[in-house]
């Protein structure tokens, strides 16, 4: 009887062992989260212009401010141009592409601009699978911009 309480014992010992060392050795799910900054984004916000985080980046909204005097450009094509290239250029500095976006929120101050974004935004892309997008009228937007982009993108 002493033999099988010691065996008992040695076998609850050691399936304690098991036990506890497979809980306090599973490693924890550590994703990556790694702010995405270009040289022109203003680092006295209290934002980030994008978030990595495992393969998803998470884009602020942004608007297309000229660099030289911090206002949306008069011409709107410009206006336009620099706000799609900053887009790009965030996703290039996270490893990705226009393609990789999955979805796209366009807030316009004039809603009769609709296919005027609409011609350069298409040029951005390689492929003829667009991302789900919402284009949304808004009363005004800062610094004079016409138009204010935000995206979630997922690295294919």
């Amino acid at each position: 009887m002493n033999r099988r309480l010691m065996s008992f014992v040695v076998v609850l010992v050691v399936a304690v062992f098991l036990v506890a060392h497979g809980a306090f050795s599973q490693s924890t799910s550590s994703t990556t989260r790694r702010a995405i900054s270009l040289p022109d984004d203003n680092s006295q916000l209290p934002f980030s212009g994008a978030i990595l985080t495992g393969n998803t980046l998470y884009m602020s909204g942004r608007i297309g401010i000229d660099a030289k005097t911090g206002k949306a450009p008069a011409d709107i094509d410009e206006e336009i141009k620099i706000l799609l290239d900053h887009v790009k250029a965030t996703l290039t500095a996270a490893g990705m592409s226009m393609d990789d976006l999955v979805y796209v929120q366009v807030a316009c101050t004039d809603l009769a601009l609709y296919d005027k974004f609409n011609t350069a935004y298409r040029s951005y892309f390689t492929t003829k699978e667009f991302p789900a997008r919402e284009f949304i009228g808004v009363a005004t937007l800062l610094r004079g911009g016409h138009f204010e982009v935000q995206a979630i993108a997922v690295k294919r």
